[in-house]
Formats: structure tokens, sequence, C-alpha cells
């Protein structure tokens, strides 16, 4: 896998409102946040940009609203901000594609000359997938690192039931499929961006 040198690590959504179980139901993934934490670790040794994304919900029960503790970032991403050798983006937004927050994220990529960009974040099925099939549709060559993911067991249409494993499953078999994304490991992007 090859990464340039000014590939973008777009970090969706890692926040503390998530670590609320009785609002979101279970999770998957109990290994997203230390992968997480490893890709933005690789990322800003090698002073590559990352982008850190903040859902501000405007539904006033969520837990990701602002004014809410759980607005903010989870505590090791947080105390990574800012810590890195390359550029770096704050960007909030309150619907699920990164691609529609503020600032523009697509002129500030464009703008850098970056090309290749990397997701990771929460929710798998949610946020992260959005922002990854926009990524494709918008030209950029994307990789959705899915261990550096998770999500929730949801209700669907007709009390229809899929875990949190079987809609990250879903997630990685429609990315890939369909040409959106190259779903990829965590510890091999931590390579890629080593060399």
């Amino acid at each position: 896998m090859e990464m340039t040198q000014n590939a973008a690590l777009i970090v969706v959504d890692v926040q503390e409102g998530f670590e609320e179980q009785e609002y979101w139901g279970p999770r998957n993934n109990t290994g997203a946040d230390r992968n997480i934490a490893d890709l933005i670790d690789a990322w800003q040794e090698s002073g590559r940009p990352v982008v850190f994304v903040r859902h501000d919900s405007p539904k006033p029960d969520s837990p990701l609203r602002p004014g809410y503790p759980g607005n903010a970032f989870k505590g090791y991403v947080e105390e990574r901000r800012g810590k890195g050798g390359g550029p770096e983006l704050l960007l909030t937004k309150t619907v699920n594609s990164a691609f529609y927050g503020t600032p523009d994220l697509g002129a500030w990529l464009d703008e850098a000359g970056i090309r290749q960009i990397v997701v990771a974040g929460i929710q798998t099925n949610m946020c992260v997938e959005t922002t990854a099939r926009m990524g494709g549709n918008l030209g950029y060559e994307v990789f959705l690192a899915l261990d550096a993911t998770y999500t929730f067991d949801a209700v669907g249409p007709w009390g229809w039931e899929l875990g949190a494993d079987e809609l990250a499953r879903a997630t990685a078999v429609t990315l890939h499929s369909g040409g959106f994304a190259k779903v990829v490991a965590s510890a091999d992007l931590v390579a890629a961006a080593g060399k």
C-alpha cells in the first residue's frame, strides 16, 4: 500500500458522547480507540495532514449536542490535537458527511493538492461510511480503516434488527464492492505511513 506524503487522515466524530451506552446500545470493536490513536500518531509523526471532525448534533437529546459534555472529543484525541508536524484542520458538522461541514473539507483538501484520504472514527455505517462514499464520489482515493471504526446495534424498518458487527461488515462490503473505498486494516496504514 502506497501513501502519498500529503495523504490526509480524517478522524470522524471520536467524541465522549459515544460512551453513553444507554443511549446508543451495544457496540462492536472494542479495540477501535487504540487503532484510531495509532493512526493519529503515525500521521502526526510522518508530518501528514490530520482532520479532526466533530459532530454538533442539532437534536436536543443527543449526547453529541453542543454545550453538553459528550460533544467533546474523547480524551486521547483531544490530547493529540495540535501535536503533529503536518497541517491540521478542525471541522464541525451537523449531518453525516464531513464534506458538508465547516470549513469546507473538499476546498481544504483541494487547496493542498490532497487526493488520497484515510477515514476512521465513529460510527462505521453512519458518518464514517457517508464520508468515505462522498470522498469516492468526489474522486479521492479513499482508504477506510475498518478496525479503527465502531458502531452500534440498530433497528430498521419492520422491526428488522442488525448487530453492530453485521452493520460494519455491510459497510465494508458496500464500500469495497461499490468502488467507493479500499477497506483496509489500520496496521497496514500505520506501516505505509512510516515508509
